[in-house]
């Protein structure tokens, strides 16, 4: 039938656009009382800028084609963060911290999960120029607050820093391909691949490597990373950020050590946010300092984005005051 979508992409009917609608007005407004500053950076791209810094996932995600004027490969945005990162690097070019925040739809190559759109509308808030943990801790806060506004219930957050498995494989000297099979073996949780591949680093690096996927759950984890990982400088750091950020929460946090989720993209904590009646996670952040040093102007930043469909399904027998 020729009026048919493509698979994963469907229209939105009155009744979800306009539970979204009223979402996106409560939690920009939100953002605009934090004085951050709305932008919006265009559909599509030169891949070259789109893609920068961004890792091999993101690569796959996105759609591609050529631009008619030019010649050039452009793709068509499946992540507004990165964006977000050149206006700051590029555009604005300010010295001082800045706090950025968006709305707007991105297109996946692939769906994130079998039942998941591949047009979801992304809305988040970015803090560029602050390297500190005060600047984790507003993101935290803020994006906390925001599933507040939406009323949702059973909110959690899951928490990870790339930090613990990087400062293992750089003490431990080891090369970047088995880096790479390493950091497959881990996002699998395939612990018998895990126990081949760490055959080839030595004993004080293989026993920290194969207590990774066993570092999942409450507080309880970090003191076991404490007392049973290297105390190397980069860990330890890491270390006192997670806590810092579980005493901080006013939601409950669980932490994953063996969370690499956007390794090549990350650079410090990684979080995933999730309430009662989604399935899979409702917002996503982090630390990315690496990418603005991509753009040719290294920037410490930290955000989130949500999902603000899946948000908007919770929402939806909300009264809204």
């Amino acid at each position: 039938m020729r009026w048919l979508l493509p698979e994963n992409i469907e229209d939105i009917l009155p009744a979800e656009a306009m539970r979204i609608e009223l979402l996106r007005r409560l939690i920009l407004d939100l953002f605009f009382a934090k004085k951050f500053q709305l932008v919006m950076p265009p559909l599509v791209e030169f891949t070259d800028s789109l893609l920068t810094g961004t890792g091999h996932d993101l690569d796959l995600r996105t759609f591609k084609l050529v631009d008619q004027l030019s010649g050039r490969m452009m793709g068509v945005r499946a992540d507004i963060t990165p964006q977000v990162a050149r206006i700051d690097a590029h555009l604005l070019n300010r010295s001082g911290v800045t706090r950025l925040c968006y709305c707007g739809s991105v297109l996946h190559a692939r769906p994130l999960g079998p039942a998941a759109t591949r047009e979801p509308i992304q809305i988040g808030a970015e803090i560029f120029g602050h390297a500190g943990i005060a600047s984790d801790l507003e993101i935290q806060n803020l994006l906390c607050q925001a599933l507040a506004a939406a009323r949702v219930k059973g909110a959690r957050m899951d928490v990870g820093h790339v930090a613990v498995f990087r400062s293992l494989v750089r003490s431990g000297d080891i090369g970047h391909e088995l880096e790479v099979e390493l950091f497959e073996a881990l996002q699998k949780k395939d612990v018998p691949g895990l126990k081949v591949l760490t055959k080839r680093a030595d004993a004080k690096t293989r026993s920290a490597l194969l207590l990774l996927p066993d570092l999942y759950g409450g507080a309880e984890v970090l003191d076991l990373a404490e007392r049973k990982l290297p105390r190397l400088p980069e860990l330890q750091k890491a270390l006192t950020i997670l806590r810092a950020l579980a005493k901080a929460s006013p939601i409950p946090v669980s932490f994953d050590l063996a969370e690499l989720r956007g390794y090549h993209y990350h650079s410090g904590v990684v979080f995933d946010a999730y309430c009662d009646g989604v399935t899979g996670t409702v917002a996503r952040g982090g630390r990315y300092d690496e990418v603005g040093k991509a753009f040719g102007r290294p920037r410490p930043a930290t955000g989130f984005s949500i999902e603000l469909r899946s948000l908007a399904s919770v929402f939806k027998n909300k009264k809204n005051k």
